[in-house]
């Protein structure tokens, strides 16, 4: 990227920040402000980036502009998915994104890959949370534990799921799609859960 980024840009982490065959991510500023550096590194029609591209193997690169605002950097490097709050630890260098249900997958990405290169970026373990994380009605997704297997329950916790309500929040089909699991296991995932909440109704009403 230094090869092909025009004088005036900096590449913030010299190092290479890959999860190979799914996204790279590259922090860049500029030392002058006539400079767009994220442009300047995509170049015209991507003729700057697209060099890059095919030297990884058609690998993706997501180029993020630096900032020393953390809050924003934060939410630059989380893209597209939109952050409601923000809780920084400096001293421990974590930081807690709390975000609605369908914002979490977009955070976490595909096995992970977003929120674990947006930690190596930022140099903070992040954390993505539910926002308003358990409601009282609610119950955590590890409490279907006997009724569905741990690693379906792992599996649906990837993509932001960790409570009943946050997987029937979800349609159906985005639900395969998301998790990539066979349309029966989904069904009896959604089965399970639907008639745990329809249990609570009936002994609240009782």
């Amino acid at each position: 990227m230094s090869i092909k980024a025009p004088k005036g840009t900096k590449d913030i982490l010299p190092e290479e920040i890959e999860n190979w065959h799914f996204i790279e991510k590259i922090a860049v500023e500029t030392f002058d402000d006539r400079i767009d550096p994220v442009g300047a590194c995509v170049g015209m029609k991507g003729s700057r980036i697209h060099g890059v591209v095919r030297e990884l193997r058609e690998e993706s690169i997501d180029i993020v502009n630096y900032t020393s605002n953390i809050e924003l950097y934060i939410a630059r490097v989380l893209n597209p998915a939109k952050i409601s709050s923000l809780t920084i630890n400096e001293e421990d260098k974590t930081i807690t994104a709390f975000m609605k249900p369908d914002q979490i997958s977009l955070a976490i990405g595909k096995n992970g890959s977003n929120i674990r290169l947006a930690s190596k970026l930022t140099g903070y373990e992040i954390e993505v949370v539910r926002e308003n994380a358990i409601a009282e009605e609610d119950i955590e997704i590890e409490e279907f534990a006997d009724e569905i297997d741990t690693w379906i329950i792992n599996v649906l916790r990837s993509i932001g799921c960790d409570t009943g309500k946050s997987v029937l929040s979800i349609d159906r089909d985005e639900l395969i799609r998301r998790t990539d699991l066979e349309e029966e296991t989904i069904d009896e995932v959604i089965s399970i859960i639907s008639k745990e909440f329809q249990d609570d109704d009936k002994e609240e009403k009782n």
